[in-house]
């Protein structure tokens, strides 16, 4: 892969060296694998909202083409996959696109797993309905130019979500202090606090990028319930934005 401003070798190398491991439930992923299906159910809802599709169906987002960024080895591409969407996925790190096509094939699932820059696959005039970036923007190195490749390669009237830590006090007890040094669920040295963004700040990269973007909606967890969406996003946070349509 060629040396792209969007990616930072170290973070590719670092999450690279945890592909082998990636789909282990107990592994140096268990946090992603308990809030993969709160990211799904998540998106789903976000995608049914936005394209009017049917709640009901098998395959809910049948007819849509989605672009996962970031994929690692394929947690959120293989949901996808499965309620319909004609996926792709790019990741910085080739070790993780390797395993993710092994994990798709194994299950039978097409996948387009590509290990591409982000600004790369742009410059192809590739276009996708639907942009999921999860747990990444946190990780790239030249912003404005991720930004503006996503923007790029979004529909117009599709729709794109994040979701990222924010930078708070809480969110460095949470993710820094209590996930990679107390319990380390998360590996450690896989974040960098100040490097997370705000929500304002997300929301105004995204405008200068050409987007719209809505309201943060909040990934919590709390005895009983477990993680969920909801209004505080003090830790981590979902915002989508859409592209508006040409007129």
């Amino acid at each position: 892969m060629t040396t792209a401003a969007s990616i930072n070798p170290d973070e590719a190398a670092f999450f690279g060296a945890l592909a082998d491991d990636w789909w282990n439930p107990k592994g140096s992923s268990a946090m992603l694998h308990r809030i993969t299906p709160v990211r799904v159910a998540h998106i789903r809802g976000l995608a049914l909202a936005h394209f009017g599709l049917d709640a009901k169906s098998r395959r809910p987002l049948a007819g849509l083409s989605a672009l996962d960024v970031g994929c690692g080895a394929g947690l959120m591409a293989e949901p996808l996959a499965r309620m319909g969407v004609a996926t792709s996925a790019i990741d910085a790190a080739a070790q993780n696109i390797e395993v993710a096509v092994k994990h798709a094939a194994a299950g039978g699932l097409s996948i387009d797993y590509r290990n591409i820059p982000v600004e790369d696959l742009a410059a192809t005039g590739a276009h996708y309905d639907l942009i999921t970036c999860l747990e990444v923007v946190e990780h790239v190195a030249g912003r404005d130019t991720f930004f503006a490749a996503i923007a790029s390669l979004l529909k117009p009237g599709g729709l794109a979500v994040f979701s990222t830590p924010n930078r708070t006090p809480a969110s460095w007890a949470v993710v820094i202090a209590g996930a990679e040094y107390i319990t380390r669920s998360i590996p450690r040295g896989a974040h960098d606090w100040n490097r997370f963004f705000t929500p304002a700040e997300l929301a105004e990269a995204l405008s200068n990028a050409g987007l719209t973007p809505g309201e943060p909606s909040g990934l919590t967890w709390r005895p009983g319930k477990g993680f969920h969406i909801g209004s505080v996003i003090s830790v981590n946070y979902f915002l989508s934005a859409m592209k508006a349509c040409q007129v």
